[in-house]
């Protein structure tokens, strides 16, 4: 039986995006599934209390440099060559988080999240600029202008909100975060967990 990584997913996050280069490998190593969840992180931060590292910690200068040396570490170990910190962060990924919603309504949300990861993780685009957002979406293969319409779409808006809800209902607080046979694991540091829950060791 296929086992499913249900993984609520917002393109503000860069640790969301690392998890997402490991966890694609981690399936494919384990025959397991993902099933993304287009979430909005400042819904959630809202929601729990919960705040941003660089907001939470960013009167800790040793606390911040030890998590860019992690960061650091992470990237080299899996061998993440083309990411870029955004420098446009921190992202307003509400239109981001709405298009999401409705690639997965259209069918395409993988397509979505992996130029988006490329546009927002790698090519340092600010992808709230409406007319970036179209042509650079475009450019990839999706209809850049047909997804933006439909972040004003209420049934778009709406699931945006319930998914958001949902996901705090599970006990989430931020991204990335996942579910495994009804068991959440938060961060890209549980992803060797993750892979132990699906039967196989990580590499």
């Amino acid at each position: 039986m296929t086992k499913t990584i249900l993984f609520y997913h917002d393109l503000a996050s860069p640790n969301a995006y690392f998890a997402n280069k490991v966890l694609k490998q981690i399936a494919e190593r384990t025959g397991a599934q993902i099933t993304y969840r287009p979430v909005l992180l400042g819904g959630v931060f809202k929601a729990t209390g919960n705040q941003a590292p660089f907001v939470a910690f960013g009167n800790i200068p040793a606390k911040m440099k030890y998590m860019q040396i992690e960061m650091n570490r992470f990237v080299k170990q899996h061998s993440l060559t083309k990411f870029k910190m955004n420098p446009h962060f921190p992202l307003n990924t509400l239109v981001l988080s709405r298009a999401a919603v409705a690639a997965d309504m259209n069918g395409e949300l993988e397509a979505f999240i992996t130029a988006g990861e490329q546009l927002v993780w790698e090519d340092g685009l600010k992808m709230d600029d409406p007319e970036v957002f179209v042509d650079k979406f475009t450019a990839l293969g999706l209809n850049g202008e047909k997804l933006l319409a439909q972040t004003q779409d209420p049934d778009v808006k709406a699931k945006l909100v319930a998914n958001t809800n949902e996901a705090v209902e599970c006990g989430v607080f931020g991204v990335p975060s996942f579910i495994v046979d009804d068991e959440l694991y938060f961060g890209k540091d549980t992803l060797h967990e993750i892979e132990n829950v699906l039967g196989l060791r990580t590499r």
